[in-house]
């Protein structure tokens, strides 16, 4: 039988990667599927012709990144019946939509399991293992290297700027990782995740997010006393006013699945009342943990993977949504500011589950955790807080999820 053509997009860290992995796996590849794959082009910025490319492919792997050259490549290869596999979850975050409808309109596959969650499966788990249950929420750890600065800060006791550095000489954060430690990249992931938990659209314009910049080891060290571990979680979760898609760093009590979930690695979590829940982990994306991902999908692209289905109509996207919160307070240690404080946080409807205090004198530091309220509810109570008398800074709030598994 004919061998598989593939033309590939890009050749740095992933693509070299996938090049090899290629070549060392084609046997098996070929004993699979009954077709040996071979990589007939590859396009760089100073190597290859798109369209020669294209003519001479059967399937496109686009790993050149950014958005507007990938979507004109990837768009293109589609409109000519060409399967394509990527792992831009950016392309995906912003054109989904537009590419799988035109995959389906093709009769072509269009796969991105290397786009989120490195070689955790949880892609395929959605569209296919669990295509017939209602997911509730999926709780994710889907960037590798903010997941590693936060490790390294728990086991070290280090700050933000030091654990940064060191993921950075260990090769798991890029020269500038804005994208990683803004919020940016888990965000794109998780509007991808959302897209297929719900089957609605979901562009990444509708993930709220927030990174790790801000976070202090002080914050570690406290939370540590609260019994809590700190994770950039994504949030994606069926509301009954629409859905809320939601990336920010989060504490988890040790009973959580995600809790334990360190270093570079990533874990997804989908609940639905048909499974209760399930728990996915591995390592996080890099160059031979994303080519691994990359050839799964031209493995199923081979053998005749089904394209995403139509998305449903959209739901409202839910801004203000319901958490346990983390507070950090500078005060001065005088009577009657607890209760100030706890006044406070009552009138907004917040109710304290536990509180632990450091310090005396003027440089006193109060670290509670409440049971769950609406976000805008707190923003309330944090304004008036802030404007007590004895309270020295503005208070810092930090979301708990607050469900344990055991």
């Amino acid at each position: 039988m004919a061998a598989f053509r593939i033309g590939l997009l890009g050749h740095g860290t992933v693509g070299s990667a996938f090049e090899q992995l290629l070549t060392e796996r084609a046997s098996d590849v070929e004993r699979l599927t009954g077709r040996a794959p071979e990589i007939v082009g590859v396009l760089t910025r100073s190597r290859g012709e798109f369209d020669d490319i294209l003519d001479r492919s059967e399937l496109i792997v686009e790993l050149i990144g950014g958005v507007d050259a990938a979507h004109d490549y990837v768009r293109r290869a589609l409109e000519a019946g060409r399967h394509v596999v990527t792992a831009n979850k950016q392309l995906l975050s912003r054109h989904g939509e537009e590419l799988w409808s035109l995959a389906r309109e093709g009769g072509v596959a269009l796969g991105f399991e290397a786009a989120v969650a490195g070689v955790v499966p949880v892609v395929r788990v959605l569209r296919e293992s669990l295509a017939g249950a209602r997911i509730e929420r999926i709780h994710g750890i889907v960037n590798g290297t903010t997941n590693f600065i936060l490790s390294e800060m728990t086991r070290s006791g280090c700050d933000y700027q030091e654990a940064l550095a060191q993921a950075q000489r260990l090769g798991f954060a890029e020269a500038d990782p804005v994208d990683d430690v803004g919020g940016a990249d888990a965000a794109a992931k998780m509007a991808i995740l959302a897209r297929l938990a719900f089957g609605v659209p979901v562009h990444i314009d509708d993930v709220r997010y927030e990174g790790i910049t801000a976070i202090t080891s002080d914050d570690i060290a406290f939370a540590h006393e609260l019994g809590l571990s700190l994770k950039l979680i994504g949030t994606a979760e069926r509301l009954p006013e629409g859905i809320s898609v939601r990336v920010h760093p989060t504490f988890l009590y040790g009973g959580h699945p995600l809790a334990s979930v360190s270093g570079a690695f990533n874990a997804v979590t989908v609940e639905s009342d048909a499974i209760t829940e399930i728990t996915m982990s591995g390592p996080g994306a890099g160059g031979s943990q994303t080519a691994s991902a990359v050839l799964g999908d031209v493995v199923a692209a081979i053998t005749g993977a089904r394209a995403l289905a139509p998305a449903l109509e959209p739901l409202p996207i839910v801004e203000d949504v319901m958490s346990a919160f983390y507070l950090h307070l500078e005060v001065d240690d005088r009577p009657g500011v607890l209760a100030q404080i706890a006044q406070l946080l009552g009138d907004a409807g917040a109710s304290i589950k536990s509180v632990v205090q450091r310090g005396l004198g003027e440089r006193a530091q109060l670290m509670m955790v409440t049971h769950p309220l609406a976000h805008s509810r707190l923003e309330i109570a944090l304004a008036a807080i802030a404007r007590l008398e004895h309270v020295r800074s503005p208070p810092r709030a930090i979301s708990v999820i607050d469900e344990e598994f055991v």
